[in-house]
């Protein structure tokens, strides 16, 4: 019914800063010469790509995060316990997945997010109390589903959305402001495509008229809220007598 909406849900995303002073100290104890001289540079690649991207330079910070993303893979790749250059590496996923989708560079993009997932995961239960990183995985798990959902992969987003709803109701949950419950609601329209269960469907309906009604549904997840909400008036309103 609104399957089609679903590629509005793929937004350009925000670099999260990253402050990386110690992060050649950390990946020093297990590379060789070489391989820190990369990741230093690596560091570089990806402040100078961060600059670039606040400058909206997206072209350049794409180029820059590519540049850097070899080394810091194999520094993760050689010490996948620091937890510090596995949040390296998923931030520097993110952020390249962000300059290029504001390139109109969707295919790149998902799949620098679709990379990202299992780093995510990882970090999120190295650090289980911080909640920016709960967001950021439940946020990449949903717009991965979405663009496997509009290639018709159901069993390869079901999974997904699941996953981010369950971290999008715990943050909604211990604190439901508008950030929270949007990002809900767009595991909820998703999943609500996925899902055999009637009670996720429900669950979209009633946020989306909830959140329609209070002024708290963003740009991003109105529409397809907007058709959810008219569905269900319409389900509601008796047919006119003949």
């Amino acid at each position: 019914m609104y399957r089609a909406l679903l590629t509005a849900f793929l937004v350009s995303l925000s670099a999260p800063a990253l402050a990386q002073e110690n992060a050649a100290p950390a990946a020093a104890s297990a590379l060789t010469q070489e391989q820190i001289a990369a990741f230093n540079q690596a560091v570089a690649d990806f402040n100078a790509a961060q600059q670039a991207q606040q400058a909206n330079d997206n072209a350049t910070a794409a180029t820059r995060y590519a540049a850097a993303l070899p080394a810091i893979r194999e520094a993760v790749k050689a010490q996948p316990g620091n937890i510090d250059n596995v949040t390296f590496l998923a931030n520097a996923l993110y952020a390249d997945a962000a300059a290029n989708l504001a390139l109109q560079k969707t295919e790149e993009g998902v799949a620098l997010l679709e990379e990202s997932l299992p780093h995510w995961r990882a970090v999120v239960q190295a650090k289980p109390a911080e909640t920016a990183n709960k967001k950021l995985l439940a946020s990449v798990a949903t717009q991965v589903a979405n663009m496997k959902l509009s290639k018709q992969d159901k069993a390869g987003a079901a999974p997904l959305y699941a996953e981010a709803l369950t971290l999008a109701r715990g943050l909604a949950s211990a604190q439901p402001d508008a950030a929270n419950r949007n990002l809900l609601l767009s595991a909820l329209i998703g999943a609500s495509q996925t899902s055999e269960d009637a009670a996720v469907k429900a669950e979209a309906v009633s946020l989306s008229k909830t959140m329609l009604a209070d002024g708290s549904v963003d740009a991003v997840n109105k529409p397809a809220a907007e058709v959810l909400g008219g569905a269900a008036a319409a389900a509601q309103t008796p047919a006119p007598a003949s």
